[in-house]
């Protein structure tokens, strides 16, 4: 159910492809992701993909997970979501390039875990986005408790835990949840331009940043702290092509011409 393709250069699509069932995703579409995850990241590390973006095909993003042939009393959740899913939005998460999710039409359950592993995520504004756990006597998983009371603050993700409430991707957007809203037939679009343009940077500059994003996020890094950091990564990258090239055409009042750049070992 996942295939990839390119229509343009350096910008590698991931399609979850199963939209007579909304996409939604068994242990074995979980495995098959995690390969393709595996083999885009070796384009990554190549430097021939430049900027990753995931969407479903067909009217959803992501139903959730794919129950209807399991049995509660002998399902190993904790198989489908710590060795399969964790380690899906983990592959996802570490790309070493922007990373794009478009959601449209239902965004649920694990496929909320694997949008917002990207690094961007753009919604339809009709999109459904939320957790119908409650309805099930399950649990909010894939990362769905640290989304919500991070992003949302603690009242406001009890509330979608206990009602099931699905909000729509307008409202995910005001509410902090997701990075922007656009019109369903105009989301897809946007994101392969806005995806293109990034691809088309200093991918340098990118990694930095998503780094350093991450540790004042998972590391609580502080004010000061960040402020050292960013000074140091700004003299790593000073020494790069792309940073002198970024200067000389500002200088020279021309666009800059960016070269794609593997990732780097260590910064």
């Amino acid at each position: 159910m996942i295939r990839t393709e390119s229509n343009q250069q350096g910008v590698l699509e991931i399609v979850l492809d199963a939209p007579k069932k909304l996409n939604s995703i068994d242990e074995a579409g979980l495995e098959e992701l995690k390969t393709t995850l595996a083999s885009v990241s070796e384009q990554v590390s190549s430097g021939s993909v430049q900027a990753v973006i995931l969407r479903g095909e067909g009217r959803a993003f992501c139903a959730g997970r794919d129950i209807s042939q399991v049995d509660p009393l002998k399902d190993d959740v904790n198989h489908y979501l710590g060795e399969l899913t964790a380690p899906v939005m983990d592959a996802i998460h570490e790309l070493q390039v922007p990373t794009f999710a478009v959601v449209t039409g239902a965004c649920l359950g694990v496929g909320l875990g694997l949008a917002a592993s990207c690094d961007v995520v753009y919604v339809a504004e009709d999109a459904k986005i939320g957790s119908p756990f409650a309805n099930l006597g399950a649990l909010l998983d894939s990362g769905g408790h640290h989304l919500f009371v991070t992003r949302l603050g603690t009242h406001r993700a009890l509330d979608l835990i206990y009602t099931g409430e699905l909000i729509s991707g307008e409202q995910a957007v005001r509410e902090g949840l997701f990075s922007r809203s656009l019109p369903a037939d105009e989301v897809l679009e946007f994101t392969r331009k806005t995806a293109g343009r990034v691809a088309r940077g200093a991918l340098d500059s990118y990694r930095a940043s998503k780094q350093l994003v991450f540790q004042i996020r998972d590391e609580d890094l502080g004010f000061n702290a960040s402020v050292a950091e960013e000074a140091r990564l700004q003299e790593v990258l000073r020494t790069t092509d792309n940073y002198q090239e970024g200067f000389k055409s500002f200088q020279e009042k021309r666009k800059p011409e960016f070269k794609p750049t593997p990732p780097r070992e260590s910064w």
